[in-house]
């Protein structure tokens, strides 16, 4: 049972019961109020609302206790506070709730987050509150449709700064060295779109002249952090947004002010609160990073920014509808980069190379499920929030921005702002506007593209005679057994020949299809092409499966294709090629190997990196699998003396040797790393890339407690914190192996940031007979996670997702471990949540082993 469960229903019955109008929300943080000032706070909750009928209802709250509660000034017996939710009975009419409790600070990153900084102890608190934990903080109704005007107010240190939802409008002396801070009242928003940031954040503050006035804006971020803030890049990213945003959604930005919050031990990328986004602070980079990392961050400050207008001015009126804010904003981020980018093809290369490369992967799983789906609980939301959601939905917007034109989209889209404006909509209202300023019905798309699962694979069928002529040309289209829909797609076939040693792109044909077969009769009569690329330009969500000859020569020349989304889509056929054990993971290997250097999409080169590293790591055959392992490990070595010193590619390549390296040479050279010999020229051995080499020599067992413990010294941050902890769970010994599992599994007082980073580095290979014990470990947890029993009972989602995705056993031994985790699951006793993760990580090993066992 997923625990502080609201079903959809409930939901439901409770919106039709009332309406809220506002809340006054009180939260004291002096501490004067309870006995563990450092784990505890007051808050205390105004609500009006009004009843359109008598009968039961509650306001739903996680807390220690309730210390009062009245309803119209009655009281309310605080002991029928139960399983999240204070019940109570209401006549027709408008009334007045109080409740004052006492909640606990988080240390999972839910609710209200408390952390102490240990370069200088400083105090930091952020709230995180999408889904359903701003009952973590405050009483509430606590769902989305229930929108209200929201009066808060902080009794905080004198000292901090105090950062919410609406502007601060008054300060005053609250004794005893504390501040009251009052917020100005909100437009109506929803209960999980709330923010309070409190303690000794530095501030930038700057502003931005909007289509309705100056909108005052600022950046925040630690005290140890400010050194590397480049607030001039975070503000100019968001000033962009704003020109771009308030154009074309021709709606002017409806919050008043604009704070942007860089906070610690973040579980997310970011979190689109009202005039509050908070952002993960690994995003203000304190060592070298790659321009596509820079981009990503660009990306993710649009994306929040995107959804002040799409998910909060107008917001889901249930979690059924989550995927289309996520999608819609990761669509307009890209939109955005588009607009004021000098080529406006590179994001979409980027999002082919990263967000839809996801998207498939994620597609192809058994627990693939519709875009929009129905989620009938808050258990269903959590594990619907995922790919699908996010990297799926987004590449299906792509599709119909495609389908019914750019501008045509963008009209329906500020139609939908105009006519919804601070209510609650579904995905019927968008379609409906969109149906209305393109004059098409839009039932047959949607009900294709959104309310069923999985991605069709597309391939190009040619008959071509001696002469080398093309006599018959058929798109081919298959679904999956298991999602058999066949899709309307709208793509464009790119035609490519070689042109003095380079693929140059000689025709464009645009093609709609809709059946298993539709002829290409634009292709008949020509010399074939010595490449066809389908879906060039990525215009429609679908795998391509490459024809023998396009193949071949793809495989000979894709460094040479000038187009980074034309490399990015053909990269992406690659990976699904070898993914699918059609493709040998040698001869991909052998392309990344060939082609990353001269590769300028740099998402692209990162990524196809990581994806060679999983094709020799796991989808080689265990025979040749030694010798592939050292092949990688010395052509990296060679590229990375061959990029150019501080390029980009020097970097993504260096930071792929260090975990391709095996206990021999290439060992040696990252210890003489460590001490400044044999550094490549240009390469930074800075912060967090030492704690990379400190990480994979630590595996190697090259590096022992004593000297982790020695670069924690020398980086005394959280995040040398964090990583210290992950390389000693690397390290091939019992004891460290023994206290990291105590510290992931059995412990509820390792802050989320560091549970995570232990389980990642947890499962290392060459370490089977150490970690053979931890296998049966795993399924108990598993089980123990599934009940909600021990620390289990407390431990947030995202603690739990990290044991069960990244502790999830991967010994050389594939095919015995399989045998014996099936074993396991037929009688193991588990929740839906928990076996979703499980046969995730499953499928990741049968396909696994599909490859292996195609290439022998």
């Amino acid at each position: 049972m997923y625990p502080d469960n609201l079903t959809r229903d409930e939901a439901d019955r409770r919106s039709k019961l009332i309406q809220t109008h506002s809340y006054a929300i009180e939260i004291d943080l002096s501490g004067r109020e309870v006995s563990a000032p450092e784990q505890q706070f007051v808050s205390t909750s105004s609500v009006e609302f009004t009843a359109y009928e008598p009968g039961g209802l509650h306001i739903d709250l996680i807390a220690d206790r309730v210390l009062r509660a009245e309803l119209d000034g009655v009281e309310i017996d605080p002991a029928g506070f139960a399983d999240s939710r204070l019940g109570f009975e209401v006549t027709e009419g408008t009334h007045q709730l109080n409740v004052k409790a006492v909640f606990f600070y988080s240390r999972s990153g839910q609710g209200l987050h408390r952390f102490v900084d240990p370069l200088d102890q400083r105090t930091y608190l952020y709230t995180q509150f999408e889904a359903s934990d701003a009952r973590r903080a405050y009483a509430c109704f606590e769902q989305p449709d229930l929108k209200a005007r929201f009066s808060i107010s902080v009794i905080a240190p004198q000292a901090w700064r105090v950062v919410s939802s609406g502007s601060a409008v008054a300060r005053t002396d609250a004794g005893d060295g504390f501040a009251r801070t009052e917020f100005g009242e909100t437009l109506p928003i929803s209960t999980y779109l709330t923010a309070l940031v409190a303690g000794d954040y530095h501030a930038v503050e700057h502003s931005y002249s909007g289509t309705n006035g100056i909108v005052e804006m600022s950046v925040l971020c630690r005290q140890s952090l400010v050194a590397h803030l480049d607030d001039d890049v975070i503000i100019a990213t968001t000033n962009q947004g704003f020109e771009v945003f308030e154009k074309h959604f021709a709606f002017p930005y409806p919050f008043g002010k604009y704070d942007q919050v860089f906070v610690p031990e973040y579980n997310g990328g970011a979190m689109e609160n009202i005039g509050c986004v908070t952002f993960r602070d690994e995003y203000i980079f304190r060592s070298r990073v790659t321009a596509a990392t820079s981009d990503f961050r660009r990306g993710t400050i649009l994306h929040e920014l995107s959804h002040m207008w799409f998910g909060n001015l107008v917001t889901m009126k249930w979690w059924d509808d989550l995927w289309l804010k996520e999608s819609f904003a990761t669509w307009a981020s890209n939109f955005a980069i588009s607009e004021v980018d000098e080529d406006p093809s590179l994001p979409w290369a980027s999002f082919r190379s990263g967000s839809k490369t996801v998207a498939y992967r994620q597609d192809q799983l058994p627990s693939t499920h519709p875009v929009s789906a129905d989620i009938v609980d808050l258990e269903a939301l959590e594990y619907n929030f995922d790919q699908i959601t996010y990297a799926k939905g987004a590449s299906v917007l792509v599709q119909l921005v495609a389908f019914v034109g750019r501008e045509t989209f963008l009209a329906g889209v500020r139609s939908y702002f105009a006519d919804h404006a601070y209510g609650n909509t579904t995905l019927v209202d968008l379609l409906a506007a969109l149906e209305k300023v393109s004059g098409q019905d839009l039932t047959a798309w949607s009900a294709q593209w959104l309310e069923t699962a999985g991605v069709n694979t597309l391939e190009l069928e040619l008959a071509v005679d001696g002469a080398g002529t093309i006599t018959a040309a058929d798109l081919l289209q298959t679904a999956p057994a298991e999602w058999p829909t066949l899709r309307r797609h709208r793509l464009a076939l790119g035609l490519y020949d070689l042109v003095d040693g380079s693929l140059a792109r000689v025709d464009r044909i645009e093609v709609d299809l809709s059946e298993a077969r539709t002829p290409v009769p634009g292709l008949i009569g020509r010399a074939r092409p010595d490449a066809i690329v389908i879906n060039d330009d990525d215009l429609t969500y679908a795998k391509m499966k490459l024809d023998p000859h396009t193949a071949d020569t793809v495989l000979a020349h894709l460094a040479t294709l000038p187009s980074a989304l034309s490399r990015a889509v053909l990269w992406g056929a690659l990976w699904d090629a070898c993914r699918d054990a059609e493709l040998p993971a040698e001869r991909y290997v052998d392309v990344v190997l060939r082609s990353v250097l001269p590769e300028t999409g740099l998402t692209a080169v990162s990524n196809v990196l990581g994806q060679a590293a999983t094709a020799v790591g796991s989808y080689a055959p265990p025979t040749s699998r030694d010798a592939l392992r050292d092949r990688w490990e010395r052509d990296l070595a060679e590229l990375l003396a061959q990029a150019p010193a501080g390029s980009d590619h020097q970097l993504s390549l260096a930071r792929a040797y260090v975990w391709a390296v095996s206990d021999g040479p290439g060992a040696e050279d990252l210890a003489a790393w460590l001490i400044g010999d044999r550094v490549p020229t240009g390469l930074l051995i800075d912060a967090d890339f030492r704690w990379s080499v400190v990480a994979s020599l630590a595996r190697l067992g090259r590096l022992s407690a004593a000297d982790i413990e020695a670069e924690l010294v020398r980086d005394g941050s959280i995040t040398g914190s964090e990583q210290a902890a992950g390389a000693r769970a690397a390290r091939p010994d019992a004891g460290a192996k023994a206290e990291a599992w105590r510290l992931a599994v059995e412990e509820d007082s390792v802050p989320n940031a560091t549970q995570g980073w232990i389980c990642l580095r947890f499962w290392q290979r060459d370490q089977d007979e150490l970690l053979e014990p931890y296998i049966e470990k795993y399924f108990r947890a598993a089980e123990e996670i599934s009940a909600a029993t021990g620390v289990w009972a407390v431990k947030g989602s995202s603690m739990r997702k990290n044991v069960l995705r990244n502790l999830f056993p991967w010994p050389a031994d594939l095919d015995s471990f399989l045998t014996r985790l099936d074993a396991w699951l037929a009688g193991a006793d588990l929740n839906s949540s928990t076996k979703r993760a499980i046969l995730e990580r499953r499928d990741d090993l049968v396909r696994s082993l599909r490859c292996q066992q195609a290439a022998v």
